[in-house]
């Protein structure tokens, strides 16, 4: 894999190439993915045309990292404020071959979030693979809890042509109409706003598509599953999206949100999302 340093719409970020061709781009801004082109040259990842890159604001689309909390579940603000940060390229990890970048607590964190700590957004890439993998390490004295997700934005041809395999059976919050259940669809279809947490289940999900099938995986450490499009109403409420950018993404994150991460001082924990081309 050769990493260069590139601009990505007049921010730093990093592209990576592979053997096969295939490609991504990863902004120091948040460690935010921002694109994925398998060797056939198809993006696989959503990133808004309208998304904002001022080296401050959240980007819309990518794979954000939300971290030390969940949406507004929290005191923080929305999503945490790892996205809002730059991040330092470590380079490629010799024994992993992965790229390794990191943030460290500062000042600017702990005034938001008063503990010591190290990340770690690691990115490996193979034929038709991409693995995400998000690292804490308390680094401090005593014992933090956190929340965190991958908020994976997947580029779809049609959200009205999707369908989302491998959820039925699990229990599942609809956010919407604040409802708990268990879902009993096989295959889930987009027809409006969506926005779900899920029970993770243990095999991969597979989002199916008329181009092709998309296999997602994530780690037992994160527990849940969120599942999220904007739906034609609230899409065109969103500034940083184009009023049918809804029909070209779908969301799915590997999160773990219920039950936060209790790490002891010294301990870490990572959580990783795998996505592969069926």
């Amino acid at each position: 894999m050769d990493i260069s340093s590139i601009e990505f719409r007049g921010q730093p970020a990093l592209r990576a190439t592979g053997a096969d061709g295939s490609a991504f781009a990863v902004s120091l801004h948040g460690a935010q993915l921002l694109s994925w082109t398998t060797a056939d040259r198809v993006e696989r990842l959503y990133l808004s045309p309208r998304a904002v890159f001022d080296g401050q604001a959240a980007i819309r689309g990518g794979v954000p990292i939300c971290c030390p909390q969940f949406n507004q579940r929290g005191m923080l603000p929305k999503h945490g404020f790892m996205r809002n940060l730059p991040w330092e390229n470590r380079g490629i990890d010799a024994t992993t071959g992965e790229l390794v970048l990191r943030l460290r607590d500062s000042e600017a964190t702990r005034k938001l979030w008063p503990h010591a700590f190290e990340a770690r957004l690691q990115i490996g890439m193979a034929a038709g693979r991409l693995r995400t993998a998000l690292t804490l390490l308390n680094t401090g004295h005593g014992p933090f809890s956190f929340a965190a997700a991958l908020h994976t934005y997947l580029r779809v041809d049609d959200i009205a042509h999707v369908r989302l395999e491998g959820l039925q059976g699990a229990n599942r919050w609809d956010s919407l109409r604040d409802d708990r259940h268990v879902e009993t669809t096989p295959a889930l279809h987009f027809d409006a706003e969506f926005d779900s947490v899920y029970a993770a289940p243990a095999k991969p999900l597979r989002l199916v598509q008329p181009s092709g099938t998309l296999e997602i995986a994530q780690s037992a450490s994160c527990s849940e599953t969120v599942v999220w499009n904007p739906g034609a109403v609230l899409g065109a409420k969103l500034a940083d999206m184009p009023e049918d950018g809804y029909r070209h993404m779908l969301c799915v994150e590997a999160a773990r949100i219920d039950e936060q991460v209790l790490l002891a001082s010294g301990a870490q924990w990572q959580g990783w999302q795998q996505l592969r081309v069926l």
